[in-house]
């Protein structure tokens, strides 16, 4: 009978490979406990990985609609306050207007035209509120302020450019016009309506008021929606808005009859209703557009708290499982301690 012996340097070194891999293995076990999936989930799912990933794909798409949504949300309720001062600013307008209506004293005139450039510096004020570092109301161009202020301290474009208008359609009349006093209201009319009105509902907007783009910012809010998700200072209830004031500020407290005053009045009147009109339409599409991001958000969380329970379940362990694997491999890992420790305890010097 043949006899043979093994070092216990041998028996050592596969102890420490043992150790070591029982360490690694509680290590991917403590994670996946930790984590509630697995520590290499394509080790353990194979071949049912991709279905994983693209699920988790998925998943991490709709989590960044839903956190774009809430800037969405923000800039949708930011630019509705705005509306709310303009509109409100409209209202004082038309307020004032109504309230020295008829009045030809200039102590009243006086006090309708700081009343409505206050209401006009107001409106602007808001038409250039910005979020976030953009503009709301200039469209594509957010990173300019939309609307110029008319009354600014250096003679704004619009200013200069209705000043040029007056005295060039007074020059025209036959026999041209030498003072304020000789328009008829007729005359007026013809000025308001082919002159001034034309400057506001045309192409000379953008060179005089406006830097805004007429294209506005969109938003996607779901996988298959798309919102408009600002508005711009050219839509037609700014513009009508400006125009009720500008002629109301302008030309009320000049020394015009009092039938040319009331001319004036009823057709500022008449524009500021439009302007209160459009910037109520302005509003309600906004809403709309807030409605719908909430419709799409509350889709997209019914969405996510489905994928994640699918995702659960490929992905998910059985940390009943787990636990008693992890409890299993620290007795073996103390039970190796222990015989690693006798065996490099073991020498002839002993036996000597």
């Amino acid at each position: 009978m043949k006899t043979s012996f093994v070092s216990n340097l041998a028996i050592q070194n596969a102890m420490r490979l043992t150790i070591q891999q029982q360490q690694a293995e509680m290590l991917d076990l403590q994670k996946a406990l930790t984590t509630g999936r697995h520590a290499d989930v394509g080790v353990t799912l194979g071949a049912s990985t991709s279905r994983s990933l693209n699920l988790q794909r998925e998943l991490a798409r709709m989590n960044a609609l839903t956190s774009t949504n809430s800037i969405v949300n923000q800039r949708l309720s930011a630019s509705q306050e705005a509306l709310e001062t303009m509109a409100s600013a409209a209202q004082k307008v038309r307020d004032t207007l109504m309230t020295f209506k008829g009045n030809d004293s200039a102590d009243k005139l006086a006090i309708q035209k700081t009343e409505i450039d206050s209401a006009l510096s107001l409106f602007t004020a808001a038409a250039n509120t910005s979020f976030n570092g953009e503009f709301l109301f200039s469209g594509i161009n957010s990173d300019v302020k939309p609307l110029a202020d008319y009354n600014s301290a250096a003679t704004s474009a619009a200013k200069t450019a209705f000043n040029t208008a007056l005295s060039t359609y007074m020059a025209a009349q036959v026999p041209p016009l030498t003072a304020m006093d000789q328009f008829s209201v007729t005359q007026m009319q013809g000025f308001i309506t082919t002159v001034v009105e034309p400057m506001y509902t045309g192409a000379q907007w953008d060179a005089d008021w406006s830097d805004a783009s007429n294209q506005n910012m969109t938003s996607r809010i779901s996988t298959s929606e798309i919102i408009e998700s600002s508005t711009n200072v050219n839509t037609a209830g700014v513009r009508m808005f400006a125009l009720a004031s500008i002629i109301a500020s302008e030309l009320m407290d000049k020394g015009v009859t009092s039938e040319v005053r009331s001319a004036i009045g009823e057709a500022a009147l008449v524009y500021v209703e439009q302007g209160i009109t459009g910037i109520d339409a302005e509003r309600s599409a906004l809403g709309v557009a807030e409605a719908r991001v909430k419709k799409a958000n509350d889709s997209l969380a019914a969405q996510i708290k489905l994928v994640t329970t699918h995702v659960g379940d490929i992905e998910g362990i059985d940390e009943e499982a787990i636990s008693t694997r992890i409890n299993l491999l620290k007795t073996q890992l103390e039970t190796s301690y222990t015989l690693t420790s006798r065996i490099q305890q073991l020498s002839l010097l002993n036996f000597l």
